[in-house]
């Protein structure tokens, strides 16, 4: 679908009201309010049923404002933004006076990112502000990576979508605590560990446990209605029959060391055999499990270096302990 000047300006118009927009980024589609507007920021948790201590991103229009929203920019952090900006990197830093608490979970930390995506950059120009906007769906579900999984989703109780097309990387952005002076990474996504590593000249690591609270870190999170059960890859046909014949309607994520293996399941979807293929498809994916009336989803991990390390993360996620 074509997005208009007149849908641009339509949405910017929604946002200065206090309402919700739902809009394209290159990672997810992201549920957009005015990040200085305390009970428009108090909206998006109430539609997505996410507690009100898991601070949002703030989404700007360039690495130039960033100045305008934290209280200082490391010079680390002004390297990765130069490098990264825009695209898919969060920087965590210190909350700028601009930034109400409502958006940072009542932290005195912000955390920032420059989309890539030519309507998202059109809105935040149209807007002239910031834009919260954390995935369109409800709190830890599958985060959507097109317009017509957000409509699905959340209905009517978002007032314009942006439809944009189909999300390019297909998992989040991966966010950095930028606050020190080693920075670390909080939650791998759509920027590699190699990536950064190769622009800082030093390894970093990939945080467990943070002080810092940022999106993502639930331990059910990204996760279908289905159950997921992760396994070793040349044990997923064996654990998938099994559960099959014990009444599961089993969808199975077949890894690629056994593509075109025969399997007896409900439904089968062979792994991308690139991993930007699979980081781009891995969301729809799982959606179409629950679509084909699966209960039990059988994958394994895949190899953790390069985007095979964000996409790791999402399926453990995923295959977390469910609220009771």
């Amino acid at each position: 679908m074509t997005v208009t000047t007149s849908d641009i300006e339509k949405a910017a118009e929604v946002l200065r009201a206090g309402g919700l927009v739902a809009l394209p980024t290159e990672t997810v589609y992201g549920l957009g309010a005015n990040a200085e507007d305390p009970a428009a920021v108090a909206r998006i948790f109430q539609v997505k049923g996410r507690p009100p201590s898991h601070p949002l991103i703030v989404h700007i229009g360039d690495a130039k404002q960033l100045d305008d929203w934290v209280e200082e920019v490391p010079t680390t952090a002004r390297l990765l933004a130069e490098h990264f900006w825009p695209g898919p990197l969060t920087l965590v830093l210190r909350r700028g006076r601009r930034v109400p608490l409502e958006a940072t979970g009542g932290l005195q930390t912000v955390a920032m990112r420059v989309p890539d995506h030519p309507v998202a950059h059109a809105l935040l120009s149209a807007f002239g502000g910031g834009v919260t906007a954390p995935s369109a769906n409800r709190f830890g579900s599958v985060s959507p990576t097109t317009a017509d999984h957000v409509r699905a989703e959340l209905g009517d109780a978002v007032e314009f979508v942006l439809d944009g097309g189909a999300c390019t990387v297909g998992v989040e952005s991966t966010i950095v605590d930028a606050t020190g002076e080693i920075p670390s990474i909080l939650r791998p996504g759509g920027v590699t560990r190699e990536d950064l590593e190769a622009v800082l000249g030093y390894s970093i690591a990939v945080s467990s446990a943070s002080r810092v609270r940022v999106p993502g870190q639930h331990p059910s999170h990204y996760a279908p209605r289905a159950r997921v059960v992760l396994v070793e890859p040349e044990k997923v046909v064996i654990e998938a029959e099994q559960a099959q014949e014990l009444g599961h309607q089993v969808g199975v994520l077949l890894p690629t060391s056994i593509a075109g293996a025969a399997v007896k399941a409900h439904a089968v979807v062979a792994v991308p055999p690139s991993v930007a293929a699979y980081a781009h498809g891995l969301f729809g994916i799982l959606r179409e499990f629950d679509q084909r009336g699966c209960d039990l989803i059988v994958a394994s991990l895949p190899m953790e270096e390069g985007l095979g390390l964000a996409i790791a993360n999402r399926l453990r996620r995923a295959a977390g302990p469910r609220p009771s």
